[in-house]
């Protein structure tokens, strides 16, 4: 369960979505796909650590492969002091190394992590066996920027909402998290043109009639948003996609996030 904190938007959103910082549950849980995957696998321990830590002591380490603990238990309690005892970033050094080199072993081992990854919303994946950034230091200041913002009180309850549905760690609710950050939209639109029924399309074209916007922009927005609308049930038909997934709930709340923060501005 969220903490008041963060259901109401009041921790940082980069301790919401993990990218520069790692807590306990996300650390554990990775070490626990390790564990499944290959540390408690028969024949780990008696056949392929001594070839596994002969890699990880000369290539990751960088240290004499002679130094290695004696006994293939202490080797295993050695990693385990690493994984635990490293800084947030060293973790996805080691994440990165282990899935190099056992990705003949266990191919899957990516998968099983960005599982852990997602669930946990953390802001990477394993993409090709590199840790990929999902969600930028640039993408955390935004959604930051407009969540402290009180003068448009009904605009940053649906943003705070829509962030709240994203990144529940026991229960995330995509679906609705899309909704709030599309009515986060319409309701900005809404003040813009001051028209109670105003949709973006009708914000855009006023600011395109007092010449405050550039109109390859303003289409490229027009037919971003009409993805989203409900013209002929097309958002209907979209919500109804069984394969909605926190990808499609990051993207339209970081699009959503910048359509609210770029309407203001030109209200200013």
């Amino acid at each position: 369960m969220q903490s008041f904190s963060q259901r109401k938007g009041l921790k940082p959103v980069n301790q919401v979505i993990q990218i520069s910082d790692m807590n306990d549950d996300l650390r554990n849980g990775l070490w626990n796909v390790l564990d499944l995957v290959i540390w408690s696998k028969e024949g780990f321990l008696l056949s392929r650590v001594e070839a596994f830590s002969r890699d990880l002591w000369f290539h990751y380490f960088k240290k004499p492969i002679d130094t290695r603990p004696r006994y293939v238990s202490e080797i295993l309690s050695h990693i385990r002091n690493h994984f635990f005892k490293s800084p947030w970033n060293e973790v996805y050094d080691f994440l990165e190394f282990v899935v190099q080199n056992e990705k003949e072993n266990h191919p899957n081992l990516a998968e099983y992590l960005n599982f852990v990854l997602e669930q946990e919303v953390a802001g990477y994946r394993l993409v090709a066996g590199v840790v990929t950034d999902i969600t930028s230091e640039q993408e955390v200041a935004m959604l930051e920027e407009a969540l402290a913002d009180s003068q448009f009180a009904g605009v940053t309850e649906h943003l705070h909402r829509a962030l709240e549905l994203f990144s529940s760690r026991d229960a995330p609710d995509y679906r609705n998290s899309i909704k709030e950050s599309i009515s986060a939209v319409e309701g900005m639109a809404k003040l813009v043109t001051g028209d109670d029924k105003a949709m973006l399309p009708d914000a855009l074209k006023l600011l395109d009639k007092r010449d405050q916007l550039h109109p390859a922009l303003r289409e490229g927005f027009i037919r971003l948003y009409g993805y989203t609308s409900d013209e002929d049930g097309i958002r209907h038909a979209m919500l109804d996609l069984p394969s909605l997934g926190a990808d499609d709930a990051r993207f339209f709340l970081l699009s959503c996030t910048a359509f609210v923060n770029y309407l203001k501005s030109r209200m200013k």
